[in-house]
């Protein structure tokens, strides 16, 4: 597959995305859209990345590291305060322990933030075993978060 074909095709999914994020605008229910868009902004732009690390998409350094800059970008923004009192019910997938477990739910963000700045770095870098490993740690961290508290399906 050519470059120009592989950029044409991202750029349809990125396109084809818009409208996922955007869909999630919902003002009776502002944090749930808030912090939906904001993990679809994470998906959309760690996805590609861990394709080209896993072999699933054409490596291309150029793409990677304007990837790990948005995914930085992105993770920078302040998520967290989109889980305010009263944002545990609507439609989400958030599950309750968030809320009771609050602390190790920001640690766990945390993590990502930094393990975000990692990826940026590694790709910056070039090197790609240092991406390779800065994908796995990213991937740890929002997995961890995955697993404690976010459920399968829509809860409300």
């Amino acid at each position: 597959m050519s470059k120009k074909l592989l950029a044409t095709g991202l750029a349809v999914l990125t396109l084809s995305a818009a409208p996922v994020a955007l869909s999630h605008l919902v003002k009776e229910e502002a944090m749930q859209s808030y912090r939906q868009s904001y993990f679809t902004l994470i998906a959309m732009n760690f996805g590609p990345m861990a394709a080209m690390v896993k072999g699933d998409m054409p490596w291309d350094d150029a793409k990677m590291l304007a990837l790990a800059e948005d995914f930085a970008a992105v993770a920078s923004v302040d998520v967290a305060r989109a889980f305010g009192p009263g944002s545990d019910k609507g439609t989400t997938r958030a599950k309750p322990e968030i809320w009771e477990n609050t602390d190790d739910f920001l640690e766990k963000y945390a993590a990502l933030q930094s393990a975000s700045k990692g990826l940026l770095a590694a790709a910056q870098s070039g090197d790609r075993g240092a991406i390779g490993g800065a994908i796995k740690e990213t991937g740890g961290a929002c997995k961890a978060c995955h697993d404690e508290y976010k459920a399968k399906d829509y809860l409300y």
